[in-house]
């Protein structure tokens, strides 16, 4: 199996809701986010899929995340925006455009991160 990765970044605000603690405030983040690919076959050219797609679609999809406060989203009216339901958002948001994709991959800081899979 080959897994092929990339990565982006933005920044949001956010608060989380129901937490005993500052994040409960208001704060932001520099998030990171890696999406991964599997493939079991790799094309005639040796590639699983092509970085430039994948970059293009994952920019496109974290712009509309960029400099907004995640708590206004209607996704996240219903879900708190931990890191958690934001891998979980991310991933259903691209894998209508990327069906292989297997696990997305986010960091609030350069220490914490959570993941989602489609598993």
């Amino acid at each position: 199996m080959y897994e092929i990765k990339v990565t982006g970044a933005f920044s949001s605000a956010h608060n989380l809701n129901n937490y005993q603690g500052k994040c409960e405030n208001l704060h932001g983040h520099n998030w990171k986010v890696e999406i991964a690919v599997c493939k079991k076959k790799l094309d005639e050219a040796g590639l699983g899929i092509d970085f430039k797609l994948l970059k293009t679609i994952l920019f496109k999809k974290l712009d509309k995340l960029d400099h907004t406060h995640l708590n206004k989203l209607s996704f996240f009216k219903k879900n708190n925006p931990t890191s958690e339901n934001i891998a979980k958002y991310i991933f259903d948001n691209l894998h209508k455009e990327i069906p292989d994709l297997d696990k997305v991959t986010v960091w609030e800081s350069d220490n914490s991160s959570a993941a989602y899979t489609k598993d």
